[in-house]
């Protein structure tokens, strides 16, 4: 299912497809494996470059092949054996939890049971990325899958084994890579030989071949509780004044202190960010 070359974990779109979600399967691929209880899907943003389509649609609601964006998401963690998702919401919040309700039911799937951090609702906006993990942590467990509602990555795995191996690694965060798409040239992080993400700075610059290979952040990662409280991250847990904080600082100072570990991964994966990449999809 995988490829191990040079210490790197790399899951591609063949390998991925083996994952059934009927009951049988989730036996035999959780017998060994911690139960994955929650995860936290981000579906809390504007979506400025989407518009005027999110003008009166979240962009997790926008439509790709048949289905709400962020459903391809929600029907990959529970095919993972996430059985308790938590989606933040902020911009036109409330209609997330109007289409979905309280339980994804999946054909084949165990039904997974939904719950909604209201960003909106309780401060008026969304708290970017590391200040919504920490609001919604009181509802996540020890280590937690974290997927975008805005990115469409159908044939991702959320593996059990992943989440065993990173649980029992001493990292604090392990994070999925992909190549960087168009409009990304410059990447986001590197990757060691022995899968730790380095802290490199993105490059301004066409690569000539002689610099460290970036990689483009996918979002997909996986995280532990300890990573969002003090020592690492200054924002109380459950974030009760809606403190707003990107990510990138945090994971780059825990790169810098190999508290981070990485993932390539080589399959389809589109950032659904403008009218044109939904369309392209859609067009497929």
């Amino acid at each position: 299912m995988a490829d191990r070359s040079h210490g790197l974990f790399v899951q591609t779109a063949s390998a991925a497809r083996w994952l059934h979600c009927d009951v049988m399967t989730k036996r035999l691929i959780s017998a060994d494996v911690p139960s994955l209880s929650t995860a936290l899907l981000l579906a809390a943003g504007r979506g400025e470059r989407m518009r005027p389509l999110t003008d009166m649609t979240p962009k997790p609601l926008l439509r790709v092949r048949g289905q709400p964006l962020m459903q391809w998401a929600m029907q990959g963690l529970q095919r993972g054996g996430v059985d308790n998702l938590v989606i933040n919401t902020a911009w036109l919040g409330e209609q997330i939890p109007q289409h979905f309700g309280e339980v994804l039911d999946t054909a084949g799937c165990a039904p997974m049971h939904l719950h909604y951090s209201q960003e909106g609702v309780d401060f008026g906006g969304a708290l970017e990325t590391a200040g919504g993990i920490a609001r919604a942590l009181p509802q996540l467990a020890d280590v937690f899958w974290v997927a975008a509602g805005d990115v469409f990555a159908p044939d991702f795995v959320f593996a059990t084994k992943a989440y065993a191996h990173f649980a029992a690694s001493p990292q604090l965060a392990h994070i999925w890579l992909v190549p960087n798409p168009e409009h990304n040239l410059g990447g986001d992080f590197g990757l060691s030989a022995d899968g730790l993400a380095l802290n490199l700075p993105k490059l301004t610059a066409p690569a000539t071949g002689a610099e460290r290979p970036r990689y483009t952040f996918s979002t997909i990662a996986l995280y532990k509780r300890a990573f969002f409280e003090a020592a690492w991250c200054d924002i109380p847990v459950g974030n009760p004044a809606g403190l707003k904080a990107p990510l990138a600082a945090m994971l780059r100072a825990a790169m810098d202190n190999g508290a981070v570990s990485a993932s390539l991964y080589t399959g389809a994966w589109t950032d659904v960010g403008t009218p044109e990449r939904l369309a392209q999809l859609n067009a497929a």
